[in-house]
């Protein structure tokens, strides 16, 4: 069952300024042979750029995420992380050409109650994807999230650019999925029957992208039931 982000985002955003905030990716999509990479994990509201601070009111709550660089070989190394004012930071040093994805997976988030907004009790599972290309030999980005949504970036140009959504591994089809770029503009698409996605990118701006799903299967986390996981995806291209 889905929801559109804008009724989500309105209901939340005012009771709620940790659920109406999304964690994201950054970092440069080009890397170097033996160059060190820098990869940022932020959170907050990009709409409208909002970046909380790390030791704030908000950002603890959803900082118990896992941090993974997957290299084109699919060797799975987990990036150590520190924290900065706004941000979290980890590092790698690319020792091979290819396409290295870098995949955020956050699973351990309390349950919320918001049955007195009619929108019921739900855990919430974050997921978010990064791209650094090293040399010419481009390939699909890798999945890891086997458990909720994943934003997968397959072979493009550097105009037009083409992202599958997958949940559970497998194609998510007519699903809806946000575009934004830094000066508010939004734009809202709908993924084809293979889960796919395409658009051109032109302007040298930052592209933020979301996607998310309710898997209303009801359960248990830390002793709290829910009624259903409210999955989260997304992907960020700075030009």
């Amino acid at each position: 069952m889905k929801k559109t982000f804008i009724t989500l985002t309105l209901l939340l955003f005012s009771i709620s300024p940790m659920f109406a905030h999304y964690l994201w990716l950054e970092t440069d999509r080009t890397g170097s042979l033996n160059k060190e990479q820098e990869v940022r994990v932020y959170f907050g509201e990009y709409t409208y750029g909002v970046i909380e601070k790390v030791k704030g009111k908000n950002y603890p709550s959803v900082s118990k995420f896992t941090l993974w660089l997957i290299h084109p070989n699919g060797k799975k190394t987990a990036l150590k992380i520190s924290s900065k004012e706004e941000y979290y930071v980890a590092h790698f040093i690319p020792n091979t050409n290819g396409t290295y994805t870098v995949a955020l997976n956050n699973d351990d988030i309390e349950v919320l109650d918001y049955t007195e907004w009619d929108f019921g009790i739900f855990k919430t599972h974050y997921q978010s994807t990064a791209k650094v290309q090293v040399g010419d030999q481009a390939t699909a980005t890798k999945t890891l999230n086997q458990d909720g949504i994943v934003i997968k970036e397959l072979p493009g140009t550097d105009s037009q650019i083409t992202l599958q959504v997958l949940f559970k591994g497998k194609p998510l089809a007519k699903n809806e999925f946000k575009l934004y770029v830094s000066d508010l503009w939004s734009k809202t698409i709908e993924t084809d029957e293979n889960g796919e996605v395409s658009f051109s990118l032109p302007w040298n701006t930052k592209y933020t992208m979301e996607t998310t799903f309710e898997e209303r299967v009801p359960g248990t986390f830390n002793g709290k039931e829910y009624e259903f996981i409210w999955h989260c995806a997304t992907y960020c291209i700075s030009k």
